[in-house]
């Protein structure tokens, strides 16, 4: 499933926000990798990623955070969420979490192009 992913990137604090358009909020957010936190909605959908210290997390530099090109792919299953980064076609991070959050079995692609 393909959603319009409205991200942005505050060097001074370096943190990166990344939301559904269509979300207004979340409603709650658990931390899927160390400093990597998903905002969730009440149906258990992924609707937000924030980074604090995204140039430290994802060890890259604060010019290539400030593209406006973001696509993030979120895959779950019963026991595993996967998570992709991309910056201009090129991924700058990965991680392989279990699905402690009872996220159902999706394949989420948030990009700021759709």
């Amino acid at each position: 499933m393909k959603k319009r992913l409205i991200s942005s990137y505050d060097e001074k604090n370096d943190t990166f926000v990344g939301k559904l358009q269509e979300e207004s909020g979340y409603y709650v957010d658990y931390e899927i990798s160390d400093g990597i936190y998903m905002g969730i909605n009440n149906f258990n959908l992924p609707s937000a990623i924030f980074i604090p210290n995204a140039s430290k997390v994802l060890n890259i530099s604060k010019s290539v955070l400030e593209s406006p090109d973001v696509l993030i792919n979120i895959k779950c299953d019963d026991i595993s969420l996967s998570f992709k980064m991309f910056i201009e076609n090129l991924k700058i991070f990965s991680a392989i979490c279990r699905n402690n959050f009872d996220i159902p079995n999706i394949n989420y692609e948030m990009d700021s192009n759709f």
